[in-house]
């Protein structure tokens, strides 16, 4: 209790506080003087005597704040009053340090956003750590693709020792018709296990299971995305039961997915779903049975509880060696590998998450320049206060004392800097999450910040005050108070030089490193541009139908 009761005294009745220091010391003065006196000392000449003797009355009592409980918590208010007031004086100083910082965390923020997004937040499913999607094959340029038929799907599915359920997937163009006028809406064309493996509960009505196929064309369902659903149903509850046309034939509305569900692509968002064993309603042929046909987009699952990816391509092989057996004709002989389904494994991920990885180095490149310079103008202004600093130290202060006002303000300065960076990302975040970069295809890039962003620019903020703010902490410990008082000179001047020049090599040697970067980047853009085609593509115009949205069948 005592503890808590001295914490109270000093926050809440600090003049006491110091009325009681002084007066103790005064009394320890009177008692040196009272015995220089009994010595035969006249009491003038004691007194001063016992001054001397006693040294700086402002060191002691800094030592004995320090020492009294609370004192942390007082000392940093004391500091970062202080600090506003120094900065304030600055306020061209203040201004140019935050806004460089808000730049750089700013910039920073934005790039880890996508790679949040893309890379390290998971799909939006129930137990999405043990969600793996199944690839088989390679394409032209190497990569391992999750094309496979149907009936080599079933086969994967009723085999499989490792899945607690094999769902697939395709995505399919159709056009839509409500019974207004007929729109190109994307979707997916999904197996009857497709919601139950993934967990997945419905906002309204029900989705469909494995029980309702029964064959081709045995279940004309669908099931609408809760974005959908909003945008072009007016969140109307009465659409249940209610028929819509895809490629001019009927389907069922039977539910509506839930808000945060956007199917098992990071970056697709499908219209509706239907089953898939009414794919030749949209696409135009029956190919559910043939074997050599390998349609189906991507086949994914959850791992059973102890099993290991390399434990789950084993079963996955092995399955696929009798099926290269059985059907030697139209088993693809490739061997299976795992991968997180949400960029469609190393075929979208692997580019993904180099092109995301070079953005981060160059976001840090940025940031790092910002410190160097922010550095730079610390490391001046600590030179030009070295005045104060010694007077500071005259008077009794301490030097981890004058560090911890000097950290203090560049903690405000990378605080607000961070701030004024993170809400800036924020705002771009959004705008980028709104943006449909291709038009004719349902392509969002969710980038919604969480938790995650908002630490690492916190962290970020932190951090780079620190590595600026540290700059002057060995001009501060050299300091001679007596010699700069004395004298009126900066002693540390050459030593500011000389971390100042370093400071300037880095600045430049980063700032190459980004110019050299973008004009790379530039010129490969204007490439691009500049292609030739072999034709004049100005003022041209491409259209493009699809018959299969009218009922028409391929062999039509």
């Amino acid at each position: 209790m005592s503890y808590f009761r001295s914490i109270a005294a000093k926050l809440f009745d600090r003049s006491q506080v110091e009325e009681d220091m002084d007066e103790e010391l005064r009394s320890h003065i009177e008692h040196r003087a009272d015995d220089l006196e009994r010595s035969g000392i006249g009491r003038r000449e004691a007194e001063r005597r016992a001054r001397i003797e006693f040294g700086g009355r402002e060191r002691y009592k800094e030592e004995c704040r320090e020492a009294q409980a609370g004192n942390f918590v007082e000392t940093l208010v004391q500091d970062v009053r202080f600090s506003l007031r120094v900065l304030a004086k600055s306020p061209g100083f203040t201004v140019v340090a935050v806004l460089t910082l808000a730049l750089a965390i700013g910039a920073n923020a934005v790039v880890f956003g996508i790679l949040n997004a893309l890379i390290v937040r998971p799909l939006n499913v129930p137990r999405a750590q043990s969600l793996w999607g199944v690839f088989h094959g390679t394409d032209s340029s190497g990569f391992h693709t999750g094309y496979v038929s149907y009936p080599a799907y079933v086969d994967l599915r009723d085999r499989n020792r490792s899945f607690d359920g094999l769902a697939a997937f395709n995505i399919s163009l159709a056009g839509l018709d409500r019974g207004k006028n007929p729109s190109r809406s994307w979707g997916m064309e999904v197996s009857g296990n497709y919601f139950d493996s993934l967990g997945v509960q419905p906002y309204l009505g029900r989705l469909f299971h494995a029980s309702d196929e029964h064959g081709a064309n045995s279940a004309p369902y669908v099931v609408l995305s809760y974005g959908f659903w909003h945008s072009h149903f007016q969140d109307d509850g009465g659409v249940l039961g209610r028929t819509i046309r895809l490629n001019k034939h009927p389907f069922t509305v039977i539910g509506v997915t839930p808000r945060e569900f956007n199917g098992t692509m990071l970056f697709f968002f499908p219209e509706f779903f239907v089953p898939m064993v009414n794919q030749e309603q949209l696409d135009g042929a029956n190919i559910l049975n043939a074997r050599g046909q390998a349609w189906i987009f991507l086949t994914l699952g959850h791992l059973k509880p102890g099993v290991t990816p390399a434990q789950a391509v084993a079963d996955l092989n092995s399955i696929g060696g009798y099926l290269q057996k059985t059907y030697p004709k139209d088993q693809n002989p490739d061997g299976f590998s795992l991968a997180r389904p949400g960029l469609y494994g190393d075929f979208l991920g692997g580019p993904a998450r180099a092109f995301v990885t070079g953005l981060m180095l160059l976001a840090g490149l940025i940031l790092l320049a910002a410190c160097a310079n922010l550095g730079s103008l610390f490391a001046a202004r600590a030179s030009d206060r070295s005045r104060e600093v010694a007077l500071r130290l005259a008077l009794g202060s301490s030097r981890n004392r004058i560090l911890r006002t000097l950290f203090t303000e560049a903690g405000l300065i990378s605080l607000t800097g961070g701030a004024l960076g993170l809400w800036g990302s924020v705002m771009l975040l959004g705008v980028l999450s709104a943006w449909h970069p291709v038009p004719k295809f349902p392509i969002h890039i969710p980038l919604n910040p969480d938790a995650n962003v908002y630490l690492v620019a916190l962290g970020l903020a932190l951090v780079s005050g620190f590595l600026f703010g540290i700059v002057p902490v060995r001009q501060v410990l050299r300091t001679d108070p007596y010699e700069i008082v004395k004298s009126g000179t900066r002693s540390t001047a050459g030593r500011r030089i000389t971390v100042r020049d370093l400071l300037l090599v880095a600045q430049i040697a980063i700032c190459a490193v980004l110019v050299t970067s973008s004009m790379v980047a530039v010129r490969g853009l204007a490439r691009s541009l500049g292609s030739q085609f072999g034709f004049e593509p100005r003022n041209a115009m491409v259209m493009e139908t699809t018959l299969g949205m009218a009922g028409y069948k391929e062999d039509q």
